[in-house]
């Protein structure tokens, strides 16, 4: 994190931003709002500084905790999947890097409310002035994303940026009958991400796309 160092986008930034986004429509990504919000935020913020001259490589990098901030098509195609709207009340299980937390606060959700289990993370996260001010309606919290935030609930979008050995059944009481969840299921080396929409019955609608490898997802807090 680039605690230490002042705010600065600058042209050769964005120049490397729309290069990167110009790569994610060429893989696929189809949805400008998406776009535009990978446009809008500055990856490279996210990083220590020596990453800065490759920041917008289409590729993951780590950060505190043994965690990593995913490659730039990862959070195109979850973010996609999830089809935010204005006004959408979001929950993110494993905050990280906040990077994918702001482009779903960009996308206009009206609130995103976002858990890590990592206590190193957590507190990092507190040092992101500039985001936190320009995004006041992100809520972040310390605790076990398997229990998401039942005070909180229901959420009309659910996602999930972690390997999760199955689908949480507290997630899923938490779904706002016509949401959408999105999340990597699966241990191992590869997760197949898959899409929930929940029925105005209760009833689920599971949809499997692309394989993609994240951190599993575990149970419990991190001190």
């Amino acid at each position: 994190m680039r605690k230490d160092r002042e705010y600065n986008d600058g042209f050769t930034h964005k120049g490397m931003r729309k290069i990167l986004v110009d790569t994610l429509r060429d893989k696929g990504i189809t949805d400008e709002t998406v776009l535009d919000a990978i446009n809008s935020i500055p990856r490279h913020f996210f990083l220590e500084s020596a990453f800065e001259k490759i920041a917008y490589e289409n590729r993951a990098f780590p950060i505190s905790a043994d965690q990593t901030i995913s490659h730039p098509y990862t959070v195109a195609y979850q973010t996609q999947l999830l089809q935010i709207k204005k006004g959408d009340k979001v929950l993110e299980i494993g905050t990280g890097s906040i990077y994918q937390t702001t482009i779903l606060a960009a996308l206009g959700a009206q609130w995103v409310y976002t858990i890590e289990r990592q206590k190193k993370l957590f507190d990092e996260q507190k040092e992101y002035y500039h985001f936190r001010k320009q995004y006041p309606n992100i809520k972040f919290f310390y605790g076990d994303g398997f229990k998401g935030l039942p005070t909180y609930a229901p959420f009309d979008k659910i996602l999930i940026t972690a390997a999760a050995p199955f689908v949480p059944p507290l997630l899923v009481e938490q779904l706002k009958p016509g949401g959408l969840m999105v999340i990597p299921v699966d241990e191992g080396d590869a997760q197949r991400m898959m899409r929930i929409t929940k029925n105005l019955d209760g009833t689920l609608i599971e949809e499997l796309f692309e394989e993609f490898s994240f951190v599993p997802m575990l149970q419990g807090k991190n001190i």
